[in-house]
């Protein structure tokens, strides 16, 4: 099933535009940091939150001592509020979960940033879910709807 997309992917690779996509990925980067300090993790190719930082993120800004929300569901509900609110398709949606419960930001097409308006413009929307991510981990049967689980 995945052939005939890693077929085309090969057929377009291009080092000049791999190198743009990282460009880019190192600016939503540098925005991302601006907001959310020390807690954004970096690679050569990648910005990462890591799930247990979603989760405290999210807990410090409901205002919670606790919360029962593990790291993966702190980090696809955070996703479907990319998704829901902004467009922002992320791994978790793409039909292969990651491996681990960071939210992984990589290979970002500058024009898909253009049209978001900019990588400040996306960190806005990253660090406004993490908002709206607060606002629903006190309560589970939101959680549980916004991922789909109460069918």
């Amino acid at each position: 099933m995945l052939y005939p997309a890693v077929l085309k992917s090969l057929e377009q690779y291009r080092p000049e535009r791999v190198r743009s996509l990282v460009e880019c990925t190192k600016e939503v980067a540098i925005a991302l940091r601006q907001r959310l300090g020390d807690r954004l993790r970096e690679t050569p190719v990648t910005a990462q939150l890591l799930g247990e930082d979603i989760l405290e993120l999210g807990r410090e800004r409901a205002g919670l001592a606790e919360t029962s929300l593990v790291p993966f569901e702190a980090s696809a509900t955070l996703a479907m509020l990319l998704l829901r609110d902004h467009g922002i398709v992320s791994v978790h949606f793409a039909g292969m979960p990651p491996g681990t419960s960071a939210m992984l930001f990589k290979f970002i097409p500058p024009e898909t940033l253009q049209r978001f308006g900019g990588a400040t413009a996306f960190a806005e929307a990253v660090d406004g879910s993490l908002s709206n991510l607060a606002g629903v981990m006190g309560d589970r049967e939101q959680v549980r709807a916004l991922l789909g689980l109460d069918r």
